[in-house]
């Protein structure tokens, strides 16, 4: 059976790495995860309560697909607590979790073979949706001057029907300030791209709170989930903010590709926004990890990092040490029992000599990973010293 020209998109190297770890557990090994960029904490109590509750009264069935107005209303009044943005509930969209936001915002706002900027390193899903979809993108390359963030001079003269962005980012955990933030705007702006941020990170931050674009502007899209903040990695609920001439045209393609996000999800996810305790001990797990990564890592052999603002990963560049990080990443997995993510799942140029190390687990799983680190690049450099 023939495939299509849209189908050849790039593996999910990390997935691969994920099954790769499964693979050595089921063999008896003990395997540390610091691959995936997923909390090690489940949904808040009061999420399970909720939906415990709701499921008692009776069935769930499809909702609106927009989503559940009460839990648009509260996501809403999430941006006025935060950034002090008065934001219209109308404007919100419930989606099947940020990868349903993005189907959405490529498909409304994008042509076949339309150009869309993307800052490399960058989290590979914008890459593979983006080609699956027809479109074009357009690898932007960061430098750690900019702390691997795209900067307005980087779109000058690239012809971008659009321009996403990542604050804090994936894989690096750096973030984008009010004036850089809105320098990428009116550059975007400027040359009619449209502009979409991917706030997805917001709430993991750790000396500076994160910046969203709706401060800045109304004429954007910006796509947030309950992933990571919120510890709902597989409940697959998430939400996008945009401009309030462009929610029926969302809302038309969300009911024809999705119907509506499960609603399940949906109960669950209005009760974990009112559980702000709970949320910020996840968060103080993650404050204590990244010191700890940021101590141990150098201390490993692992001294070229960018030190993160938000998320909780650490990209390392390791040019030093190997140029095939999918080779290494396989060797670290295998002698020392922890696994990592190959750079080139997030910069197809240059991710050949860089890793991303997670430090979303708990902390004696990061402690113990450290000295893994240690021990076998210890060992790694006796050897290369007896060659």
């Amino acid at each position: 059976m023939r495939n299509s020209t849209r189908s050849g998109v790039d593996p999910f190297i990390v997935m691969d790495v994920m099954e790769a770890a499964r693979k050595a557990e089921e063999a008896g090994r003990h395997i540390i995860h610091m691959e995936v960029g997923q909390p090690g904490t489940g949904a808040p109590k009061g999420a399970n309560e909720a939906l415990a509750k709701a499921m008692e009264q009776g069935p769930l069935g499809y909702t609106v697909a927009l989503g559940l107005p009460a839990l648009r209303q509260r996501i809403a009044r999430l941006y006025g607590d935060w950034y002090d943005v008065d934001l219209n509930p109308d404007r919100v969209v419930i989606t099947p979790g940020s990868s349903g936001g993005f189907l959405l915002t490529f498909t409304a706002l994008f042509d076949s073979r339309d150009r869309v900027g993307i800052g490399a390193p960058g989290y590979p899903s914008y890459r593979q949706i983006l080609k699956a979809l027809g479109l074009v993108p357009v690898d932007l390359p960061t430098a750690p001057e900019n702390r691997l963030q795209p900067v307005a001079e980087d779109i000058q003269g690239m012809d971008l029907k659009g321009l996403m962005v990542a604050s804090p980012a994936n894989p690096t955990g750096t973030m984008l300030d009010h004036a850089s933030m809105g320098a990428l705007i009116e550059a975007a702006q400027g040359q009619g791209a449209s502009f979409i941020s991917d706030e997805i990170y917001h709430g993991l931050e750790y000396e500076a709170k994160a910046v969203t674009a709706l401060e800045l502007t109304d004429e954007c899209y910006v796509i947030n989930s309950f992933s990571k903040y919120f510890s709902m990695t597989g409940w697959r609920v998430g939400w996008m903010v945009v401009p309030e001439d462009q929610v029926r045209v969302v809302e038309r393609i969300a009911q024809n590709m999705f119907i509506c996000a499960p609603h399940a999800s949906q109960v669950a996810a209005l009760a974990a926004m009112d559980c702000e305790d709970e949320l910020q001990a996840n968060l103080d797990v993650y404050r204590r990890n990244r010191a700890l990564m940021l101590d141990g890592l150098p201390k490993a052999g692992f001294a070229n990092i960018a030190p993160p603002d938000g998320a909780f990963y650490v990209y390392a560049d390791v040019s030093d040490l190997t140029n095939d990080s999918r080779a290494f990443a396989a060797e670290v997995l295998e002698k020392a029992g922890v696994a990592v993510t190959p750079g080139l799942d997030f910069d197809p140029q240059r991710g050949h000599t860089t890793l991303r190390f997670s430090y979303a687990r708990a902390t004696a799983d990061i402690e113990d990973g450290l000295e893994r680190l240690r021990l076998f690049m210890a060992a790694r450099g006796a050897i290369r010293e007896q060659a």
